[in-house]
């Protein structure tokens, strides 16, 4: 076994900075490879975190992995480093999505190392939002954001949000009766005090927020047909602020850029006060996923739905220890 060198110590916080990431039901669907000789992450895709029926085709692990990768790029520059980046560098190794080579001075790079202050204060809200739009230069910059990892962030309104609230009503129905869903949920939540302390992955109950009792602000009850006691129930926005982001292309090269994008806009946004969900229910039913799209051009194709605005910032969940995601090598 190698012996941990100083350096390692930054290489471990770089970690645990990327693993602050979100990913589907909390799965963390990732592990790090570190070289010291080349001064080299590669970041692998973990198929045992996988879930093939809410995500038979890994969009969803892609995403997860994209926005640890997002998160790495942000601490190696805020460690006045520049991250070389590399996707799916190795057809043989389907499990690599990527590598990230610490190359010299971040000197003249863009201000995504900004960003950093979020990454520990991101977490996902599933509370009441306030119905207080949010500025129009605000929305640019998210937009701007997610343009810059090469993925188009919209906001949709009108006839276009109705479908989009519809179809996620239709998802939610649907995963009511679906047996595979509930197989999902009962792997991948922890619905009492003894399974959250236990847990170091996975949506803790104390997360799950209130039963949506009103409103048309669509968001997953992770509770599913089960009760936790004490929760409580209340009234959500009738006007929900949704911001949907999309890719021109299909391929886990996109999904890579998608979760980079998602997340760069969840830590900009979280640096102008907001909070922030996921509404992923009717992008993991191929049918209901295609007409999400972009209607002005008919094109492009959805990777996440999130929900935004001005409300109380979620719980922290857990993370796996970083021991356990991180593999020193020489």
């Amino acid at each position: 076994m190698t012996r941990p060198t100083p350096a390692d110590k930054q290489v471990t916080s770089l970690v645990r900075d990327a693993t602050a990431a979100p990913s589907m039901h909390n799965a963390q669907p990732w592990f790090f490879r570190y070289f010291r000789s080349s001064r080299t992450f590669e970041i692998h895709a973990d198929q045992a975190r996988a879930m093939p029926h809410s995500d038979p085709r890994n969009r969803g692990l892609h995403i997860g992995c994209g926005a640890a990768l997002l998160n790495l790029r942000v601490a190696v520059l805020h460690e006045s480093l520049h991250p070389e980046t590399l996707l799916l560098p190795d057809p043989t190794t389907p499990s690599l999505v990527a590598t990230v080579r610490l190359t010299g001075s971040a000197a003249g790079t863009s201000g995504l190392g900004a960003l950093y202050p979020a990454i520990h204060r991101r977490h996902s809200s599933r509370f009441p939002f306030e119905e207080r739009d949010i500025p129009g230069a605000v929305r640019e910059e998210l937009q701007a954001a997610a343009a810059a990892e090469g993925a188009t962030l919209t906001f949709p309104t009108s006839w276009h949000l109705q479908e989009v609230l519809e179809l996620t009503r239709e998802a939610e129905a649907r995963n009511i009766t679906d047996r595979r869903t509930d197989e999902d949920l009962a792997r991948w939540t922890r619905t009492d005090a003894s399974s959250a302390a236990a847990a170091d992955d996975g949506v803790p109950y104390y997360a799950f927020g209130p039963r949506r009792r009103g409103g048309r602000t669509p968001v997953r009850d992770f509770a599913g047909s089960g009760r936790v006691p004490g929760r409580d129930a209340a009234d959500f926005e009738y006007n929900p602020q949704m911001a949907l982001v999309s890719t021109a292309y299909d391929r886990p090269e996109d999904w890579l850029r998608a979760g980079q994008a998602v997340e760069r806009v969840l830590l900009l946004a979280t640096l102008n006060d907001l909070a922030c969900s996921f509404a992923s229910q009717a992008l993991e039913w191929s049918d209901l996923r295609w007409p999400l799209r972009d209607p002005v051009t008919g094109t492009g194709h959805a990777q996440m739905l999130l929900r935004l605005g001005y409300g109380p910032q979620g719980p922290g969940a857990p993370r796996r220890p970083v021991p356990d995601v991180l593999d020193l090598q020489p």
